[in-house]
């Protein structure tokens, strides 16, 4: 049993295979901890594993794969898992939300063609269970825009956002979904024209909402920036630094808040040359009364 992770290191599952979570998300349901992420090992997209005190992980389901079942949407999407050559498309930063009037799991997540990034694509999958295999929905521009890295935040009231980078990642849009979660209802702002972020991750704390995002610098870690609103869809702070000028190496992930209220901040130290070596840091963000975001390193971490 882990009693602290260290950071940049190997992290295996509880059977001792390697955690593939890359760009991920964790949920909380029902008791337990479920951690999404990238997994391009041989036919897979994304795995699933779970935890009952975010220490120990389980391998539960590659839960989206080449051969995930696919089905048609109300709206038009192109619902391919492969590209026309034949090989395996590009899902990236899948996030995972439960739906409370449906009882579903919706995933949303980054698709591209495998061949090339002129796709920028954002894609729809759904479950009746967190680790069941979900049903692929396809994949779609919102609006028309082109829609890059991605994250989804549940407001208070159950309201759902999906938020990425448009237009070659120099504007940063928000989307208020569907009551269903599976549509995109409204485009409700439009962030940080021409600064070109990308890797969002969305916290809220008493009442004030916090969004960390890097730069694009492609494999190679940049300074993270963060901004404040009092509201999603309202006027956003100009961007100011956190961390180092690499952010310690990393790239946002997402932002987890536990459920004792402590708020952690999940990233991938990505490896360029070899992808499935990409290491994982989680650090404790620290968000004052100003409003001020604090990350500082630290080389190992027990989450609470």
């Amino acid at each position: 049993m882990n009693e602290y992770l260290t950071n940049g290191s190997i992290w295996t599952d509880t059977e001792g295979n390697v955690i593939h979570a890359h760009g991920g998300h964790i949920i909380f349901h029902n008791g337990t901890y479920y951690w999404y992420g990238e997994n391009r090992t041989d036919n897979n997209y994304v795995s699933v594993y779970s935890s009952a005190d975010l220490m120990n992980w389980r391998f539960e389901n590659n839960v989206l794969t080449v051969s995930s079942k696919t089905a048609s949407h109300r709206i038009r999407t192109n619902t391919m898992l492969t590209n026309e050559q034949g090989g395996k498309i590009n899902i990236e930063r899948p996030k995972v939300i439960y739906n409370k009037k449906s009882s579903k799991f919706i995933m949303w997540m980054h698709v591209e063609n495998g061949v090339n990034y002129d796709l920028a694509a954002c894609g729809i999958a759904i479950s009746d269970t967190p680790t069941g295999n979900f049903t692929y929905l396809g994949c779609f521009n919102p609006y028309g825009y082109m829609s890059r890295d991605c994250t989804l935040f549940v407001d208070d009231d159950e309201t759902a956002y999906f938020i990425s980078s448009s237009r070659d990642n120099a504007d940063m849009h928000v989307y208020r979904l569907t009551d269903d979660y599976l549509n995109i209802d409204k485009l409700v702002n439009k962030l940080w024209q021409g600064e070109y972020r990308e890797a969002p991750a969305v916290v809220k704390k008493d009442g004030v909402y916090y969004m960390l995002s890097s730069y694009c610098t492609g494999w190679d870690p940049n300074q993270c920036k963060y901004a404040s609103a009092p509201s999603i869809v309202g006027k956003w702070s100009t961007l100011s630094c956190v961390g180092d000028s690499t952010t310690y190496r990393t790239q946002p992930a997402f932002i987890l808040q536990t459920e004792t209220g402590n708020i952690y901040y999940y990233s991938d130290r990505w490896n360029g040359d070899d992808y499935d070596d990409s290491r994982y840091v989680i650090l404790p963000l620290i968000i004052n009364d100003n409003n001020a975001v604090h990350l500082d390193y630290q080389d190992t971490i027990t989450i609470k």
